[in-house]
């Protein structure tokens, strides 16, 4: 079964930011987090890619007003500006989610091909939508928790659909709020020259516990190759995105 289509785009969720004020950085010597034995494994989690680029990497130092003067250190570290428009980045990065459930159903929740995912009914996964120039807001997947009885396994991974393959230089971070608990944060700053896509985290569900893995895996492929590596087992064909 392809699943690249033509599905409707239908409404944004929208979900209240609950959670605890402190959080939690998932990193190669503490790669794994129990959601369930903290309480976090019930309402909506809030999945968000974000990220940003220094004005330094993307066409030429930014200019300095006489203030400058005053501190001439700052003159030589680079300013760091979030992401607005296409003048700025140079980069369109995607968040997806490749899910399997309890009863065998495989699929994906992605911006290509518009399989936007739905909140209520299974897969229980939903995309808010797609941000080509990494807005404030970023890019989210919602996952609905209450239904966590339904989820296997679940891959969230972030692609570089277009722009320059420079995961380093995006300062790309995947954040998950849970509804009760601290967020838990990843952050994709390894160097991966030519990379164009990165498996992120592993949400599990064994024997009712719900656990989150940081993998931060790189390939240079695309959907396909991150699904040989985990092994799901989809037929992936060419998609694009609907111009806007």
């Amino acid at each position: 079964m392809s699943f690249w289509g033509n599905w409707r785009r239908e409404g944004v969720p929208q979900f209240d930011s609950a959670g605890a004020s402190y959080s939690v950085q998932l990193t190669k010597r503490r790669p794994l987090i129990s959601l369930s034995k903290q309480g976090s494994d019930t309402g909506n989690l809030r999945v968000n890619l974000s990220w940003r680029m220094r004005t330094s990497d993307i066409g030429g130092r930014p200019r300095r007003d006489g203030r400058s003067l005053l501190h001439p250190a700052k003159l030589f570290r680079p300013e760091v500006v979030q992401a607005q428009g296409p003048a700025v980045v140079n980069v369109d990065l995607d968040l997806a989610c490749m899910y399997e459930l309890e009863d065998g159903t495989k699929g994906v929740v992605q911006p290509l091909g518009n399989f936007y995912g739905d909140i209520n009914d299974p897969p229980y996964i939903k995309l808010s939508g797609d941000d080509r120039f990494g807005s404030g807001s970023g890019e989210t997947v919602y996952v609905n928790l209450d239904h966590k009885d339904a989820f296997r396994r679940l891959l969230v991974f972030v692609y570089i659909y277009d722009g320059t393959p420079a995961f380093d230089r995006t300062q790309a971070v995947v954040t998950l709020y849970p509804a009760n608990g601290p967020r838990v944060e990843i952050a994709l700053d390894e160097r991966a020259p030519e990379a164009r896509s990165c498996a992120v985290l592993l949400l599990e569900n064994k024997k009712g516990e719900l656990t989150v893995r940081r993998e931060v895996r790189y390939v240079y492929g695309f959907q396909s190759e991150l699904d040989r590596l985990y092994g799901w087992g989809l037929v992936w064909g060419r998609g694009f995105k609907t111009k806007t």
